[in-house]
């Protein structure tokens, strides 16, 4: 039975108190709606209304029922709107990533340009590595992210690829921090902070390769994520890390610096992603508000890669 179509007989004829009536409001003949509230007496087992010749009148159970129809009925249109502008791409929950490095600065601009634009919309916002991120698009868990390349982009949908460069973060003590622009080869002898390889490892890899085609082999690897433990390892292992510039408003210890890298050998590429096929109005806009924030706030500007940017084969990173 189609319960909210037979509360809305129901609801009519109650305020109209006359089949013929409520009948033309619902655009139906007579003899349907008697059918669709006697059905609906059965379904209740109660009578809803003291029929004669001459007029309908509610029962003390209609009565009774009758505020309760009508908030259903209320619940329910609520939940079809709801529906169009889901489906329209106005409103409803986004689930988005944003990876571990994006800057504080960053994360409140994506958050400001977004919900300026999409008040409507329920934004979950995970911080997830590139490889959790693919996770939760395979388990169709996640909405759009914004992922480092390379990666395996099988499946998803690419924005702009926008490029961070980086530079070193390394004591102040250092030789290489007498250069206004460190090439890597005069990082010889520093251990390397870099973040777990589980976490990226097309981009671990890809570090590392361009280090050592560079002159730079670390003799350690050391990992961590959060920005006050990698300055911690710079600091107590005379280690560097690679950062990009927008990392160095968050560098209050005199005795590190931060330097460019000569010739720009090392970025961050970004760039938004989302299933195939499932990118409506909210996760576009996304998409918006994460370009529009790296270019903002984290001096990342538009790509031209020299490599591409989905997952080479392995033995490649070592050729």
């Amino acid at each position: 039975m189609d319960l909210i179509r037979h509360l809305e007989c129901f609801v009519a004829v109650a305020e109209e108190s006359h089949f013929g009536r409520a009948a033309a409001r619902l655009g139906m003949a007579q003899p349907p709606l008697s059918q669709r509230i006697q059905r609906l007496e059965r379904e209740l087992e109660v009578r809803l209304f003291d029929r004669t010749s001459r007029q309908v009148a509610l029962t003390k159970a209609g009565t009774l029922l009758l505020p309760e129809a009508r908030e259903l009925l209320a619940r329910a249109g609520t939940l079809r709107a709801a529906a169009r502008r889901v489906r329209d791409g106005e409103s409803g929950l986004l689930r988005a990533a944003l990876p571990p490095d994006i800057t504080g600065a960053t994360v409140a601009a994506v958050l400001a340009h977004f919900q300026e634009r999409n008040a409507d919309t329920e934004l979950e916002l995970h911080e997830l590595s590139t490889a959790e991120q693919l996770e939760r698009f395979a388990a169709r868990e996640l909405d759009v992210g914004l992922l480092h390349h390379p990666c395996d982009v099988t499946g998803l949908e690419l924005g702009p690829v926008l490029r961070r460069d980086l530079g070193v973060l390394l004591p102040c003590k250092a030789p290489a921090a007498a250069y206004p622009e460190v090439p890597l080869a005069a990082l010889t002898g520093h251990d390397l902070v870099l973040f777990p390889r589980e976490g990226s490892p097309g981009l671990y890899d890809d570090v590392l390769t361009t280090c050592a085609r560079g002159g730079y082999t670390p003799p350690v690897v050391r990992h961590g994520r959060g920005a006050s433990f990698v300055r911690g390892l710079v600091l107590s292992a005379a280690a560097v890390a690679f950062t990009p510039s927008d990392s160095r408003a968050e560098i209050t210890d005199p005795e590190l610096v931060w330097r460019p890298l000569a010739t720009a050998p090392l970025a961050w590429r970004h760039s938004a992603a989302w299933p195939s096929g499932h990118g409506d109005a909210t996760v576009h806009a996304f998409a918006d508000a994460a370009a529009h924030a790296l270019r903002t706030t984290a001096d990342a500007r538009p790509d031209t890669p020299t490599r591409p940017t989905h997952l080479r084969p392995a033995a490649e990173y070592w050729l």
